[in-house]
């Protein structure tokens, strides 16, 4: 009896295992919506910066690592660094990012337009646009969990949004969350633990937008210069 019983367990952790190792890269679509047109006036972005704190061999794999020596990290690698793959026992292995030519600072500045656009607002490359914002990205990160039979598959965002608008300097923190369960650690299940935490971002986003901008619809001038000409 005992072979049938190692058999499914060697079943379990080769349907779980995957390839862990060397790199898995990404594309992490942003979803979009139809939007109504910009009544509620332009928004100039003025930058969006990878603020993340990267360890080497943390316990939580929630906190990012890479597969070597993260003091070596480039800011460039750094930006494109989404998650780590890990084997059945949990052990850290190869890295996930997202694909060349893409980053993390891009993506979230597609997920805030996403965010501007659905609640009314145009995205303007003029520094002395009504409202100007700053992004600060926080977290940005997929882990997996093993269990037995299947693995957890999360992903969270947190960003820091500084606004400038006719009601003042505004700050504030906007979180996105998103969890998948999955028997393979393949492409797909990585992706579909991003898709609701975007999702959850971009409504998050929202829900914090109008407490930020409160009185800036009415303006026509230019704001303060603090956060124009911020690349």
């Amino acid at each position: 009896m005992k072979l049938p019983i190692l058999a499914l367990l060697g079943a379990a952790i080769f349907l779980q295992t995957g390839c862990v190792t060397g790199r898995r890269s990404l594309s992490l679509p942003v979803p979009t919506h139809a939007a109504s047109s910009a009544t509620r006036g332009q928004v100039y972005i003025a930058s969006v910066t990878d603020n993340r704190q990267f360890q080497n061999k943390p316990s939580d794999p929630s906190v990012p690592s890479i597969d070597g020596d993260v003091t070596k990290l480039s800011t460039q690698e750094k930006d494109r660094m989404i998650g780590r793959q890990r084997n059945t026992w949990g052990k850290a292995m190869g890295d996930i990012g997202l694909k060349d030519n893409d980053s993390v600072t891009k993506r979230v500045r597609l997920l805030v337009e996403e965010g501007l656009r659905r609640k009314g607002y145009g995205i303007s490359v003029d520094p002395k646009a009504p409202v100007a914002a700053a992004v600060t990205v926080d977290e940005f990160w997929g882990w997996g969990t093993p269990g037995f039979w299947a693995l957890t598959f999360e992903a969270k965002i947190q960003c820091t949004i500084s606004v400038i608008s006719a009601g003042g300097a505004q700050k504030s923190i906007v979180k996105g969350y998103g969890i998948n369960h999955g028997q393979v650690a393949k492409d797909a299940n990585w992706q579909e633990a991003f898709d609701p935490a975007f999702e959850d971002f971009i409504t998050n986003f929202g829900a914090r937008w109008d407490a930020m901008v409160a009185g800036s619809s009415d303006v026509n001038g230019a704001l303060l210069p603090r956060l124009a000409g911020k690349q």
